[in-house]
């Protein structure tokens, strides 16, 4: 998979005032709507048989790519790809790249950006949507991870993070989680350049315990290109799969470790 627009590609040797420039730029770039290549109620990695049938009918099955991270060391980022065509593992790359600079809130991209789109570089097929380890819109300027990714790619990206980096829930989250299956919205605040109230993502509840003795976090999840907040937080749930992470970030997370292991 090619680079749409290299000017985007994330630089680590640029000063700091540069990448907060260019991600200004990436941001009025991306789309925040829907403008998926497929429905998003076809977005499934888990059905077979009949009722895969029955959710496409004649439809050709969406391509749906998990991405995420692993570190050999503080220089090496190995990032791992893996494309899901209904229910089936379809592809899997990885590439190995020098990490530059160290981690900045914020700026992350430009410390593992290099080695995802490494990755994709690889890939034979075209996925129609990725789910990134990292933020989206929930950003300080709107352009994390995947939003970075997205917009350099043309590609529609979610971002699922495990933390907030910013932004303000509507109503407080418990210390304990919500119930399985409930959201709550992400607004902009002073800290985010997006007007006050936008809704730039959601903490979404994917799996909770039964039992009070323990609980389960939320996941923070944005939009990174071409996709909207309330179907980002759709399609992640829908993707759970039983799971805190949806399916093709899991699977990611699975194989990151795995081709580190064998880096090693």
């Amino acid at each position: 998979m090619e680079v749409v627009h290299p000017e985007f590609v994330p630089d680590p040797t640029l000063s700091r005032a540069e990448m907060e420039t260019l991600q200004t730029d990436i941001a009025a770039a991306a789309v925040f709507e829907d403008d998926l290549p497929c429905d998003p109620a076809q977005v499934c990695v888990d059905a077979d048989g009949d009722e895969a049938q029955t959710r496409l009918g004649d439809a050709e099955p969406p391509t749906i790519a998990g991405v995420d991270q692993a570190f050999l060391d503080d220089d090496r980022a190995v990032s791992a790809v893996v494309v899901f065509r209904d229910g089936e593992i379809i592809e899997r790359v990885h590439a190995v790249v020098e990490t530059e600079i160290p981690y900045i809130p914020g700026l992350l991209s430009f410390r593992e950006g290099g080695a995802i789109l490494a990755a994709f570089e690889l890939l034979d097929s075209t996925p129609d949507l990725a789910f990134v380890d990292g933020s989206g819109r929930i950003h300080f300027r709107e352009a994390g991870l995947a939003t970075h990714i997205g917009v350099t790619l043309d590609l529609p990206t979610i971002g699922v993070a495990k933390r907030l980096l910013c932004g303000t829930p509507r109503t407080p989250i418990p210390e304990d989680g919500l119930p399985e299956g409930d959201r709550i919205a992400i607004e902009s605040d002073d800290d985010v350049t997006a007007p006050d109230g936008t809704v730039i993502g959601y903490a979404v509840q994917t799996r909770q315990y039964d039992s009070g003795a323990r609980h389960v976090n939320p996941l923070y999840v944005s939009p990174g290109h071409r996709v909207s907040a309330e179907t980002a937080a759709d399609l992640v749930a829908q993707c759970a799969a039983g799971y805190k992470l949806p399916e093709p970030t899991r699977v990611a997370d699975a194989y990151a470790d795995e081709a580190k292991g064998r880096v090693n």
